[in-house]
């Protein structure tokens, strides 16, 4: 919110309809795959490239309220291997963030390595790209790291590129400066993919709660 009001406590009407109210990120609601994921990744010896393939869940979740600002968001599941390995390569989980009064956009990371995120933009609601970001020592929009991966692999820049696509699907471009520990400059780690859904999103938790009173 770029003007805080003077009464910070009052909250607004809410829309028990989260998907008529995600702006851009209604396109990210449902379930997604792809087999066509790439990874470039720092290794002793040099830049390593991977395959993967990924799978996205984004469900609605009921709108929510910081006294007067108010939210409308998804809540995200990534999960991701190779074609030659059953463990995850990748395990992700967060929440995409929408406010429609200034058109802030956030994401919200954490993975199962010690480190969480939350990277900020803005966009208008049928905007066919969309961007956040985050920076190492932003209060507001930063990263922060355990101790081995500050020391070792430490995350000075995070940003997602996402372009929804005519035909449906999705393309992201994730961006992370690595300051990898005895190596200068920092290492560009980039990931990519084009997403297709496999699953229509379903309805944010209240709108199921008022079917079921008006059916009773």
């Amino acid at each position: 919110m770029p003007n805080i009001p003077d009464d910070v406590f009052t909250e607004p009407d809410v829309s028990p309809d989260t998907l008529a109210n995600l702006g851009p990120l209604r396109r990210l609601a449902g379930t997604w795959e792809s087999d066509q994921g790439v990874d470039i990744n720092p290794k002793a010896d040099g830049p390593e490239r991977r395959v993967f393939r990924e799978h996205i869940r984004m469900d609605p979740i009921d709108g929510q309220t910081n006294g007067p600002q108010l939210l409308y968001g998804l809540r995200y599941h990534i999960h991701i291997n190779t074609p030659e390995e059953a463990i995850a390569f990748h395990d992700q989980v967060g929440y995409w963030l929408w406010e429609p009064a200034t058109g802030l956009i956030m994401q919200t990371i954490a993975i199962p390595r010690g480190q969480v995120v939350l990277a900020g933009g803005t966009a208008k609601p049928d905007d066919l790209s969309i961007s956040v970001e985050a920076r190492r020592g932003d209060t507001r929009f930063g990263i922060c790291s355990t101790t081995f991966l500050e020391e070792a692999f430490r995350t000075d820049y995070y940003r997602i590129d996402i372009t929804f696509n005519a035909d449906g699907s999705w393309t992201y471009v994730t961006r992370t400066d690595l300051m990898v520990r005895g190596s200068t400059p920092p290492f560009d780690h980039r990931d990519t993919n084009t997403l297709r859904r496999i699953a229509a999103p379903t309805p944010n938790p209240l709108v199921d709660l008022l079917k079921s009173s008006k059916a009773g």
